[in-house]
Parts: C-alpha cells; sequence; structure tokens
C-alpha cells in the first residue's frame, strides 16, 4: 500500500503550459490519466481562462504565474515537481521581439529551468527543442533523404531565434547525470519538432486572414519541389507525454538523447502544405510557379531587415518575409526516423487525415469560412 500511495504522488510541471504546444500537452496529459499523476504545475508569464475549465477533474490543476528568466519564480514553481515538461519559449523568426529578449527567454529562461531541477530534486527535464537547431542553415543546404539524428549536417546559424535554441538545446543535453539534491542524478533529453501545425497555430491564422484580405487567394513564392516535414501539434505533446511517462524506467538509455519529433503528415512545401487546410476554407493558391523571381525575394527580403533595423528605435516592423524565413522556407528539410519509437515506444496517436481535419475545422472557426 505504501508503495501504491508513493505511486500516486507525481507532480508534473508544464512551464509555458498556456502557449500554442504548452497548452496541447497540458490537456494530453488529462487526457491520458495517467494514474500516478496527482497534480500538473501550468507556470506561464500569461494565464488563460480555459484553466478554470480543467479545475474540476480528478488531477489538481494549479496555475503558477510566473516569469522563467526569475530564477527564484522557476525555483518556487519546481520544487516538489517529479516531472518538468519545458516548453516555455519565445519563438519568433520574424523579429518582433529584440535578440537580447530572445536570448533571455530562450538561453537564460532554460538555465533558470536546470538550476531549480538541481536545487530542489526534480530528475526528470523534458526539454522542447526545435528542428531549427539543425536547419536549415544560412548557406541553404538541403536535408535529404529524410535524415534522422545522426545524419552530418552543417549547423550555421545568425539568426537570434535558432541560435538562442540551439544553445538551450546544448545546455540541457549537457545537464543530463548532474547531482541533483538529494544525490541522485539529472535525467534529460530534447524534443525537436519539425514545423508544428494545428488548432491554435498563430502563423496558419495569418495566412488565412492575408487570404482573406487579398480576395480569397495566395500567390506562390516558392516552388513545388521544395519539401519540408511538419507534424500535428497533437502528436508533439503525445511525444512529450509519453517521453515523460518513460524516462524514469528508461533513464540510461534515453538520458542525454535528442529525438526528432514527427508523424504522418506529408512532405510537401510550406505553401502546398498549408493550403491542405486553406482550400477547404474557400483559399486557393495561385500560380504553378513562384510569380515573383528569387533574386526579387532576395532584394525584398534584404529591405525589410533593412527597414527592420532602422525602424526599431522608433516602432515594430515585423514582416513574415525575410532573409531568415526566405531561407528556411527555400530549403529542402525532411527527417525520418524510428529512433523515438525503438527508444521509448512512439507512434503517431493521431492519423495524417485526423490532424488535417481538426486543423481545418478549427480554420474555419477562426472567424467563420467564406466557403
Amino acid at each position: 500500500m505504501a508503495g501504491t500511495a508513493q505511486a500516486q504522488e507525481q507532480v508534473y510541471l508544464v512551464t509555458g503550459g498556456c502557449g500554442f504546444l504548452g497548452e496541447h500537452v497540458v490537456r494530453m496529459l488529462l487526457q491520458q490519466q495517467e494514474p500516478r499523476l496527482r497534480e500538473i504545475r501550468i507556470f506561464d508569464l500569461h494565464l488563460s481562462p480555459w484553466l478554470e475549465e480543467l479545475k474540476t477533474g480528478p488531477v489538481q490543476v494549479t496555475a503558477i504565474q510566473g516569469d522563467v528568466t526569475q530564477a527564484h519564480e522557476v525555483a518556487a514553481a519546481v520544487a516538489g515537481a517529479h516531472v518538468v515538461i519545458h516548453t516555455a519559449g519565445l519563438v519568433d523568426v520574424f523579429g518582433r521581439s529584440s535578440p537580447k529578449t530572445i536570448h533571455e527567454v530562450n538561453v537564460q529562461g532554460t538555465k533558470n529551468v536546470i538550476e531549480a531541477c538541481v536545487q530542489t530534486g526534480t530528475r526528470f527535464l523534458v526539454y522542447t527543442s526545435s528542428m531549427e537547431v539543425v536547419g536549415p542553415n544560412i548557406k541553404g543546404h538541403p536535408f535529404y533523404s529524410r535524415g534522422n539524428e545522426e545524419t552530418p549536417y552543417e549547423a550555421v546559424h545568425s539568426h537570434p531565434y535558432p541560435c538562442s535554441k540551439a544553445l538551450a538545446e546544448q545546455l540541457v543535453l549537457e545537464a543530463n547525470g548532474r547531482r541533483v539534491r538529494g544525490g541522485l542524478p539529472l535525467v534529460t533529453c530534447a524534443l525537436r519538432p519539425t514545423g508544428i501545425y494545428g488548432e491554435g497555430h498563430q502563423i496558419m491564422r495569418d495566412f488565412y486572414r492575408q487570404g482573406l484580405r487579398l480576395g480569397c487567394r495566395l500567390f506562390r513564392a516558392i516552388p513545388a519541389s521544395v519539401e519540408h516535414g511538419r507534424v500535428y501539434v497533437g502528436n508533439v505533446a503525445w511525444m512529450h507525454v509519453l517521453v515523460a511517462r518513460e524516462l524514469e524506467q528508461r533513464e540510461k538509455l534515453m538520458g542525454g538523447q535528442v529525438y526528432f519529433c514527427y508523424d504522418e503528415s506529408p512532405y510537401k512545401s510550406y505553401e502546398d502544405f498549408n493550403m491542405e487546410f486553406l482550400a477547404p476554407c474557400g483559399l486557393r493558391l495561385v500560380g504553378t510557379r513562384p510569380l515573383v523571381p528569387y533574386w526579387l525575394l532576395v532584394l525584398l527580403a534584404t529591405l525589410n531587415a533593412l527597414l527592420q533595423w532602422l525602424l526599431r528605435p522608433f516602432l515594430l516592423y515585423a514582416p513574415m518575409l525575410n532573409p531568415y524565413t526566405l531561407a528556411v522556407a527555400n530549403t529542402t528539410f525532411t527527417v525520418s526516423t524510428n529512433k523515438a519509437q525503438r527508444h521509448f515506444g512512439y507512434e503517431p496517436l493521431f492519423s495524417w487525415e485526423d490532424s488535417r481535419n481538426r486543423t481545418i475545422r478549427w480554420v474555419q472557426a477562426v472567424e467563420g469560412s467564406p466557403s
């Protein structure tokens, strides 16, 4: 009986639990009904109203408003937790935030989480990394052959966001094996999702609204031959939950490891993939080839970057087209690996058809579909 009582005393902390991925992780934890789970702590700078509806079930849901850049706030939230799922981060490829702010949130915030685990005796840390830790690099080198975690690739970054995620991931992996309070080792691993889509995806919403403004049209800017790996947010959440569940039992195998996070979504260009959801909502993609020459896109992206730099002291100018987003969109980057399946039994929880249908229903509900 004592062992059973102890097994039911697990507390999970989800940092960034009100964000796009964080919300799905929290809801997945509740849906999976882990018998040992007693409490889910949701740590976020901005708490969402939907948290109230989660407080009626058998698992205690505790909302904690806090900032990952504040070490004392992080330590207070971590204390007593069995597992930390660290999804909090500033995802910014458009330049809405300063490089300093991106570094503070993504790197210093991750340092604070690691140190809090060490100080409080929390042993298990799952980190949400990013495919952009690997690439595409600024040289535009493709990542062919459905690469895996061991595929050689020169990761060359200049943009603040991928630089910060690479540094944070390195900190997490290097922390594996550190002694936490009580003397036992910290066990860490990192998940690298490809481009995430699904309910709540802000960029998908932005593309939809842009298409409505342009008369239900979007114009092709990227060759259809450029392929990207994408992954449904529900499957990313499921992999996080599965890792958190299995990390204690397989710490020697999984500790210090990185896993690509993917599913059965088709490999397509960003534009063609987005149209899987936007076309049923009444939008159409104009052109079988890019309507604007690539050299002109490079010029426009460079001009946007210059304007952003000049205007930053006075106003926020953050266009979707800049040299980094152009390089990413124009570089083939696909992954495929069974490492997650081999190490902890991962299989996608949602099929491509289900993922697609769920995303379409969400887009249609954003502001009403014109179709």
